[in-house]
């Protein structure tokens, strides 16, 4: 981990994220909340959080193309600048339908971000130390997250919505900045063509990459499931309010600060492919502990402990998977392959909420927050058994 942070490029690129993801946390959060006190219609609120969804899957195979046809880092550059001029129309004014178009154009552009900057990293940092650097981007992101969302729904609320959007164009002038010396490395662009998008999908014609893709899908339904069911499940068995649901929401980056600075350090002596099994092994069968214990205690204080541990194994899955996919791929086509794979996560995580809000009236929430976790059982038990 040592080599890492005196990697200047490296750091550079770390840094330039965490303003970023920060920005884009304080946006997630504020806007939302700004529209539902504005109409209190929550059917408002839920459609500015699917503007901030479909995007994703929409522009996906464009982003995929855009990594591995132009220099990465100026992309990423572009995307800051870009996400910082959609949101300066809301400075002026912040009609409902403004907040939809400029949600909509952040979470196009951030689409563009994640493949690019996970397909950069390889190419900084060699694969031998891929896994360590994955580790710091997943630290990175449990911070972004903590301290996005703490400052949107702060500063939402004391200071109001335009001062909300100075803090987020603050943070991504800071992270384009950070991204205008160039990192030195050079990958060969591929020639586009009109089909080339597809090649992310054709990947997984390989069996390990195949395998490492089912358990994604399964981690995501899961987490899907968990969006829906976690409000359920504090608000039915646990009797807590509002604040409660926040708190053991957030609690558990707590758990992923650890977790990504343990993977930095220890990641190089494991597979990507165990620590992956491993690390969704341990959140099933934690998630089916906490998903039972009701049935023993209720003590709140418990389950603050209990959600913030669970954040762990979270980041360490979802980080080792990235490095399993990483590995797998060249370097000319990680783009079209991260993006295929960010995707098909937005996909199923939308796939698996849509369904446990379906099926939690039918079948009932003891059921569900069971299957869930052994969902999460199944898929960690299949990444052990593989052979790498």
């Amino acid at each position: 981990m040592t080599t890492l942070l005196r990697h200047g490029a490296f750091m550079r690129l770390w840094v330039s994220g965490l303003f970023a993801e920060t920005a884009e946390w304080m946006l997630q959060v504020a806007l939302p909340v700004y529209v539902y006190q504005a109409t209190g219609s929550a059917g408002s609120t839920a459609l500015v959080m699917v503007t901030g969804i479909l995007p994703m899957l929409l522009v996906s195979p464009a982003a995929g193309v855009i990594a591995d046809r132009f220099d990465r880092r100026r992309v990423l550059y572009l995307v800051c600048l870009g996400q910082a001029a959609v949101s300066v129309p809301l400075l002026f004014g912040s009609h409902e339908v403004l907040i939809y178009v400029v949600m909509a154009a952040q979470s196009a552009l951030a689409s563009l971000f994640e493949p690019t900057r996970n397909a950069l990293v390889p190419a900084l940092v060699g694969p031998e130390r891929l896994a360590s650097a994955n580790g710091l981007m997943g630290f990175n992101s449990s911070i972004s997250r903590l301290a996005g969302s703490s400052l949107g729904g702060l500063v939402l609320g004391v200071w109001g919505l335009g001062w909300v959007i100075v803090g987020y164009l603050a943070a991504l002038v800071i992270a384009a900045l950070l991204l205008v010396p160039r990192f030195g490395v050079h990958v060969e662009p591929e020639r586009a063509s009109p089909g080339s998008w597809l090649d992310g999908v054709r990947a997984f014609r390989d069996p390990e990459l195949r395998a490492t893709g089912v358990t994604l899908a399964l981690m995501s339904l899961g987490q899907g499931m968990f969006l829906v069911l976690f409000v359920v499940f504090v608000t039915g068995p646990l009797r807590g309010g509002d604040a409660d649901v926040g708190l053991l929401r957030g609690i558990q980056a707590v758990g992923g600060l650890a977790a990504g600075l343990l993977i930095a350090a220890v990641a190089n002596r494991i597979s990507a492919v165990r620590m992956m099994g491993l690390g969704i092994l341990t959140l099933g069968v934690c998630s089916a502990l906490i998903w039972n214990l009701p049935h023993l205690t209720i003590v709140f204080w418990l389950y603050v402990v209990l959600f913030a541990a669970v954040g762990a194994p979270a980041v360490v899955a979802s980080s080792a998977a990235l490095t399993a996919v990483q590995l797998r791929v060249p370097d000319e086509q990680a783009g079209r392959v991260l993006a295929t794979v960010f995707a098909g996560i937005a996909g199923l995580t939308t796939v698996g909420t849509l369904l446990a809000g379906f099926l939690v009236d039918v079948v009932g929430l003891d059921v569900l927050l069971d299957v869930q976790a052994g969902m999460l059982v199944a898929a960690g038990i299949a990444a052990l058994l593989r052979r790498k």
